[in-house]
């Protein structure tokens, strides 16, 4: 048998659908299982559950509905899938999955999508990230089963006693505005002795770098925003003691690599999105406003996220202390 899994377009929720892989694999085991990722994310292939072939998609060489038949008929050409599994819930997706003719094409209801899929299902609600894709396996196989850890491997990571911290966040309603960050940076430094590490992409590092000219105290503390690749950044968080970070892609990340992850929740709702090992996450929430959590990209009550700003820095020590103890 052979399996095609299009996974999803987010950092995060690609973290998140390790959990996935490993169940479609623990079912099918004799099946061979192939991936299907956005360029751009395609390099966590590397940290992945064993799989076999992937396909990369890119927006700008298959570009609109006509580029998605084209590379779903690409990947036609070169293997006959027999389940085809559609972790997205958008209309393209479903596209694609229709192109590669694959026999069953499985996926959630939404968009008029069974025009191009076989079998659709119902979301659940009010369940984790993670539960939300293993039960689209449940409800086509019609088995209860394990939800597998999500995991990222990574071999022989250099350990180190650093304390990454992760200011930034896609989303304005879940990133620490600079005033906040500097605060929070501030209290750490004046409570532990390791060294702390500020990291960000290309287009976070103006206001990472903001965040550290403005900090008090530069002692011991380093900025490698815009300075490392997303390989290089697994390789750090993988090697750390701990990752306080705002909740984002790489919070998932640090929890998939085993490392225990402070998480600053505002605007997401953790029930359904927080990093899903338990037994390596730390999660603080202020829980003291009627609209926590709003689930929106930004803030539209105050403007500036006050389930951020109000956090209390005392709080955040303790964790961090607690956890490098």
């Amino acid at each position: 048998m052979n399996i095609l899994i299009r996974l999803p377009n987010w950092l995060g929720d690609m973290v998140m659908s390790t959990a996935f892989v490993q169940a479609v694999k623990n079912e099918y085991p004799d099946a061979t299982v192939d991936l299907v990722a956005k360029k751009g994310i395609d390099f966590l292939l590397d940290y992945f559950p064993a799989h076999g072939q992937a396909f990369i998609f890119s927006k700008e060489a298959y570009k609109g509905l006509g580029g998605l038949r084209k590379f779903g008929k690409m990947i036609a050409a070169q293997k006959k899938y027999d389940l085809f599994f559609c972790l997205p819930d958008s209309f393209s997706s479903a596209m694609m999955a229709h192109a590669t003719g694959a026999k069953q094409r499985i996926g959630f209801k939404k968009e008029l999508r069974s025009v191009f899929l076989t079998d659709t299902y119902v979301k659940k609600k009010n369940i984790h990230r993670v539960e939300e894709y293993v039960d689209l396996l449940q409800q086509f196989t019609n088995k209860q089963m394990a939800v597998p850890p999500v995991q990222l491997k990574i071999d022989n990571p250099v350990k180190k006693d650093t304390l990454i911290i992760n200011i930034n966040s896609e989303a304005v309603s879940r990133r620490l505005p600079k005033e906040k960050a500097t605060s929070i940076i501030s209290a750490v430094r004046n409570a532990i002795p390791n060294e702390i590490i500020l990291v960000g992409s290309n287009k976070e590092a103006e206001f990472v770098n903001e965040v550290f000219n403005a900090l008090p105290d530069k002692n011991n503390i380093t900025n490698k925003a815009g300075q490392t690749n997303l390989p290089e950044l697994l390789q750090l968080f993988a090697g750390s003691a701990a990752v306080l970070t705002t909740d984002s892609g790489p919070a998932h990340v640090a929890n998939a690599l085993g490392v225990h992850t402070i998480v600053l929740f505002g605007a997401g709702n953790e029930n359904n999105t927080a990093p899903y090992n338990k037994d390596n996450r730390t999660i603080i929430r202020l829980g003291q406003l009627p609209c926590e959590p709003c689930v929106s990209n930004t803030c539209k009550v105050y403007g500036v996220p006050q389930c951020l700003v109000r956090l209390d820095e005392q709080i955040i020590v303790s964790a961090v202390n607690c956890v490098l103890k």
